[in-house]
């Protein structure tokens, strides 16, 4: 993370010095259009576009942490990790394993994804694929 702090400070000190270039240049020539002012709008380009991918690739790691922390507190959630922590309290559901809480997660992305593709066998997708293992203890799920 601090990389990308970095990186991001750097991209950005970068664009402001690149911005300043331009005024300056553009205060020497009097306003008039020169090598010198094209120059510094160039630079003052590039390093603009340097500094949006900057902050594309900060946020696109904001998002993955944030999905990750999601995830883990999902998993926390379901398997009953939460109620031994202080301060909190447990839902009222009976915990289940983080096993069958990942074969949840592979029957909705297979019911997603073939939802995606328009087919009408989407309801025994799921539980079909050989992927996705089903687990006969819980005979429920089938109605579902």
């Amino acid at each position: 993370m601090d990389s990308i702090v970095d990186s991001l400070n750097s991209a950005y000190q970068e664009f402001v010095v690149a911005a300043a270039n331009v005024l300056e240049s553009k205060e020497t020539s009097g306003g008039q259009k020169t090598a010198a002012t094209d120059a510094a709008l160039e630079n003052f380009k590039q390093k603009w576009e340097l500094f949006r991918v900057t902050c594309d690739q900060a946020e696109e790691f904001v998002e993955s942490v944030k999905q990750r922390i999601g995830s883990e507190c999902l998993v926390d959630e379901a398997t009953g990790l939460v109620a031994g922590k202080t301060g909190q309290t447990a839902t009222g559901l009976p915990p289940i394993s983080a096993v069958r809480l990942e074969q949840m997660s592979k029957a909705v992305r297979w019911l997603v994804i073939e939802l995606q593709h328009g087919s009408g066998t989407a309801a025994g997708a799921a539980h079909s694929h050989p992927s996705t293992p089903f687990d006969s203890r819980f005979s429920d799920d089938s109605a579902q």
